[in-house]
Protein backbone atom coordinates (compact mmCIF):
# COMPACT_ATOMS: atom_id res chain seq x y z
CA UNK A 1 0.00 0.00 0.00
CA UNK A 2 2.91 2.61 0.77
CA UNK A 3 4.63 1.70 -2.51
CA UNK A 4 1.48 2.52 -4.54
CA UNK A 5 0.84 5.83 -2.79
CA UNK A 6 4.73 6.67 -3.05
CA UNK A 7 4.21 5.98 -7.06
CA UNK A 8 0.81 7.92 -7.14
CA UNK A 9 2.55 11.12 -5.59
CA UNK A 10 5.94 10.55 -7.52
CA UNK A 11 3.29 10.51 -11.01
CA UNK A 12 1.56 13.59 -9.52
CA UNK A 13 4.82 15.78 -8.57
CA UNK A 14 6.04 14.46 -12.59
CA UNK A 15 2.78 15.82 -13.85
CA UNK A 16 3.14 18.74 -12.04
CA UNK A 17 6.39 19.99 -12.70
CA UNK A 18 5.73 19.89 -16.50
CA UNK A 19 2.92 22.26 -16.10
CA UNK A 20 5.39 24.52 -13.82
CA UNK A 21 7.79 24.48 -16.81
CA UNK A 22 5.14 25.44 -19.25
CA UNK A 23 4.12 28.43 -17.20
CA UNK A 24 7.56 29.53 -17.03
CA UNK A 25 7.81 29.61 -20.28
CA UNK A 26 4.70 31.55 -21.07
CA UNK A 27 5.90 34.44 -18.38
CA UNK A 28 9.17 35.00 -19.63
CA UNK A 29 7.70 35.51 -23.30
CA UNK A 30 5.11 38.11 -21.79
CA UNK A 31 8.36 39.31 -20.03
CA UNK A 32 10.35 40.08 -22.52
CA UNK A 33 7.54 41.61 -24.93
CA UNK A 34 6.07 43.80 -22.10
CA UNK A 35 9.75 44.99 -21.27
CA UNK A 36 10.38 45.45 -25.23
CA UNK A 37 7.23 47.42 -25.77
CA UNK A 38 8.11 49.95 -23.06
CA UNK A 39 11.61 49.85 -24.06
CA UNK A 40 10.34 51.19 -27.33
CA UNK A 41 7.79 53.72 -26.34
CA UNK A 42 9.89 55.20 -23.95
CA UNK A 43 12.19 56.10 -26.57
CA UNK A 44 9.33 56.79 -28.67
CA UNK A 45 7.62 59.42 -26.53
CA UNK A 46 10.75 61.20 -25.58
CA UNK A 47 11.75 61.86 -28.93
CA UNK A 48 8.07 62.62 -30.19
CA UNK A 49 6.38 64.32 -27.21
CA UNK A 50 6.58 67.67 -28.75
CA UNK A 51 3.80 66.10 -31.46
CA UNK A 52 1.16 66.74 -28.37
CA UNK A 53 1.16 70.54 -28.71
CA UNK A 54 0.09 70.47 -32.59
CA UNK A 55 -2.55 67.33 -31.79
CA UNK A 56 -3.98 69.44 -28.93
CA UNK A 57 -4.26 72.48 -30.68
CA UNK A 58 -5.98 70.59 -33.91
CA UNK A 59 -7.93 68.91 -31.11
CA UNK A 60 -9.16 71.88 -29.15
CA UNK A 61 -10.37 73.72 -31.98
CA UNK A 62 -12.79 71.69 -33.23
CA UNK A 63 -14.64 71.53 -30.09
CA UNK A 64 -15.62 75.43 -30.07
CA UNK A 65 -16.50 77.68 -32.13
CA UNK A 66 -14.54 80.38 -30.88
CA UNK A 67 -10.93 79.79 -32.73
CA UNK A 68 -9.30 82.02 -30.09
CA UNK A 69 -10.39 79.97 -27.51
CA UNK A 70 -10.22 76.85 -28.89
CA UNK A 71 -6.43 78.11 -30.18
CA UNK A 72 -5.09 79.18 -26.66
CA UNK A 73 -6.71 76.04 -24.93
CA UNK A 74 -5.14 73.65 -27.42
CA UNK A 75 -1.95 75.53 -26.99
CA UNK A 76 -2.22 74.82 -23.29
CA UNK A 77 -3.24 71.18 -22.82
CA UNK A 78 -0.46 71.06 -25.38
CA UNK A 79 2.45 72.14 -23.23
CA UNK A 80 1.08 70.25 -20.49
CA UNK A 81 0.61 67.20 -22.84
CA UNK A 82 4.03 67.33 -24.04
CA UNK A 83 5.72 67.96 -20.63
CA UNK A 84 3.82 64.68 -19.65
CA UNK A 85 4.14 62.33 -22.83
CA UNK A 86 7.80 63.30 -22.38
CA UNK A 87 8.46 62.74 -18.86
CA UNK A 88 6.33 59.09 -18.47
CA UNK A 89 8.44 57.95 -21.63
CA UNK A 90 11.63 58.92 -19.79
CA UNK A 91 10.04 56.96 -16.99
CA UNK A 92 9.05 53.99 -19.29
CA UNK A 93 12.89 54.25 -20.56
CA UNK A 94 14.04 54.02 -16.89
CA UNK A 95 11.89 50.94 -15.40
CA UNK A 96 11.40 49.38 -19.01
CA UNK A 97 12.28 46.00 -16.92
CA UNK A 98 9.02 46.17 -14.70
CA UNK A 99 6.76 43.72 -16.80
CA UNK A 100 4.05 46.90 -17.08
CA UNK A 101 2.40 48.26 -19.71
CA UNK A 102 3.68 51.80 -20.86
CA UNK A 103 2.52 54.68 -18.80
CA UNK A 104 0.85 56.93 -21.97
CA UNK A 105 -2.45 55.67 -23.58
CA UNK A 106 -2.22 55.66 -26.41
CA UNK A 107 1.18 54.19 -26.17
CA UNK A 108 2.69 56.08 -28.69
CA UNK A 109 0.91 59.59 -30.24
CA UNK A 110 0.26 58.86 -33.57
CA UNK A 111 -1.89 55.67 -32.61
CA UNK A 112 -5.03 57.87 -32.09
CA UNK A 113 -3.90 61.29 -33.50
CA UNK A 114 -7.92 62.21 -32.70
CA UNK A 115 -8.05 61.37 -29.00
CA UNK A 116 -7.18 63.33 -25.94
CA UNK A 117 -3.86 61.33 -24.28
CA UNK A 118 -4.22 59.96 -21.28
CA UNK A 119 -1.86 58.64 -18.28
CA UNK A 120 -1.74 55.79 -15.85
CA UNK A 121 1.14 54.65 -13.77
CA UNK A 122 2.29 50.92 -13.93
CA UNK A 123 -0.80 49.17 -15.39
CA UNK A 124 -0.66 45.23 -15.81
CA UNK A 125 -4.11 44.83 -17.37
Amino acid sequence: MKSKTRWIVLLLLLLLSFQARTDEGTTAGVYFERAGLKLISGVANVATGWMELPKNISLWQRRTDNEPVGVTEGVLRGFVHTASRMASGALDLATFWLPTFPTPNPPFIWEDFSRESEYYAFRTD
